[in-house]
C-alpha cells in the first residue's frame, strides 16, 4: 500500500469513526449545548472533537484529491518492510495494555507499556525508564483523579483496593 493509499484510508476511517461517535452522543441523548445553572452538557466534547475530527478528514480528502500534500503525491510504500516488525511489536503491545487495563487497571498498564516501549523498543537506560514511567503515572493520577475529579479504571478488587488506600490518604493528609 502506497503512502498516498494509506493517506486517504486514514482519513475515510477517522471520517466514519467521527460520525459515529457524533450520532452516538446524539442517540444517547446527551446534552450538545449549555444545560442553565450547570455548565456544558455531557455531549458537548465527545460531539464537537468528533465534528472537528470529521471536519479535518473531509479536508484531509480534498487535499489528497488535489495532491497538494507530499503525502498526497507520495506512491512509495507506506510502511517499509523491514519496518512492518516495529509495526506489529507495537500493535500487539498496545492492544495488551488495552485489555489489561481490565486486570491491573489503567495505571498500572500505561506503566507497563510505557516501560516496554522505553527499555526495550527505545533503548533508554533503566534509570531514564524509571523516571519517565514514574512522572507518567504521577502525572496521569494528577490530572485525571485530582483536577479533573474522573477516576480511571482500577482493575480487579486487590487493584483497586491500593488506590482507595491513596485516595483515602490523599483526602485525609492532602486536602
Amino acid at each position: 500500500m502506497s503512502t498516498r493509499t494509506a493517506e486517504l484510508l486514514a482519513s475515510i476511517a477517522l471520517l466514519v469513526f467521527s460520525l459515529g461517535l457524533m450520532w452516538t452522543v446524539h442517540a444517547d441523548g446527551l446534552k450538545i449545548g449549555w444545560v442553565p445553572e450547570r455548565g456544558p452538557g455531557s455531549g458537548v466534547w465527545p460531539f464537537w472533537l468528533s465534528l472537528g475530527m470529521a471536519l479535518t478528514s473531509v479536508w484531509t480528502m480534498v487535499r489528497w484529491f488535489r495532491r497538494t500534500t507530499p503525502e498526497s503525491r507520495n506512491e512509495a510504500p507506506y510502511i517499509e518492510s523491514d519496518r512492518f516488525g516495529l509495526v506489529a511489536v507495537s500493535f500487539i503491545a498496545l492492544t495488551a495494555m488495552i485489555f489489561l487495563v481490565a486486570i491491573v487497571g489503567t495505571y498500572i498498564s500505561i506503566a507497563l507499556f510505557l516501560g516496554f516501549y522505553m527499555r526495550f523498543i527505545g533503548k533508554h537506560s533503566w534509570p531514564m525508564t524509571s523516571t519517565t514511567v514514574f512522572g507518567a503515572v504521577i502525572f496521569i493520577y494528577f490530572l485525571f483523579e485530582w483536577q479533573l475529579s474522573k477516576y480511571l479504571p482500577k482493575g480487579l478488587p486487590m487493584f483497586e483496593d491500593g488506590f482507595l488506600w491513596l485516595d483515602n490518604f490523599r483526602w485525609e493528609y492532602l486536602m
